[in-house]
């Protein structure tokens, strides 16, 4: 009887469809608040593979700062001393921004993703999306010897390691390469020194067997770096600042 009430009620089928319609606007406004966190404030990845070696593992979920924000305060390509990211930052580099981005793809692929908490999306993040740490930045002179990189910050005299100039220590994994291997590859470990542009940084695998860097791309523009690991928040037993 109670059912057939409801069924037929006009003032129950007002209250069910006002209900509905509150949890649609929360559902609307929630999805809104979350596109505008991680464009323009935080935003969380899973690593998908071991090329931060030895200090990131496949399938540690992190927490990064966007940089949307900062973008659209600048509104132009970032310098040494505006970016924000420093030498030795680990840091997200989305390659897909060297070409137009269709807008109805990039809100998909957001909706995507909020709805299904990051585990799905309409393209393939592996192919755009890179964790990568930052080695030099615009107007460095840089040089590579044994898979380390030597740095000459702009308008200095010496050149210092990589890791000299990074303001928290880290490791990297070496590979073994046959003592005769041509060192014009840049997987030989080896590179000449290069100048970086006024729009250029250089970023680098922390297993430097892998050469899904800069040693393969060249330097990247500073647009292309979206977000700084800030925090890693899984696995418990590497929970805290990477």
């Amino acid at each position: 009887m109670f059912d057939k009430w409801r069924k037929y009620s006009y003032a129950a089928q007002k209250s069910q469809w006002l209900f509905i319609r509150w949890i649609f606007i929360w559902i609307v406004v929630f999805f809104l608040l979350y596109t505008l966190i991680t464009v323009f404030f935080f935003s969380m990845r899973v690593l998908e593979n071991e090329t931060m070696l030895p200090g990131f593992h496949r399938g540690d979920r992190l927490i990064l700062s966007s940089f949307g924000f900062n973008r659209l305060i600048l509104q132009k390509p970032w310098t040494d001393r505006s970016s924000p990211f420093r030498r030795g930052h680990v840091v997200l580099v989305d390659t897909a921004l060297k070409e137009k981005q269709n807008i109805f793809i990039v809100f998909l692929d957001t909706l995507v993703r909020f709805f299904t908490a990051q585990q799905m999306s309409v393209t393939d993040p592996e192919e755009h999306f890179f964790i990568k740490r930052v080695i030099a930045l615009p107007g460095d002179e840089i040089s590579m010897t044994q898979f380390v990189l030597r740095v000459k910050p702009q308008d200095e005299t010496y050149s210092y390691t990589e890791f000299e100039l990074s303001d928290r220590p880290y490791d990297i994994t070496i590979p073994q390469v046959p003592a005769l291997w041509d060192v014009s590859l840049p997987f030989s470990g080896n590179m000449e020194p290069l100048v970086l542009g006024d729009d250029e940084c250089f970023v680098l695998s922390d297993d430097r067997s892998n050469t899904n860097d800069s040693r393969t791309w060249g330097p990247i523009s500073t647009t292309l770096i979206t977000g700084r690991v800030l925090f890693r928040y899984w696995p418990l037993n590497r929970f805290g600042r990477p």
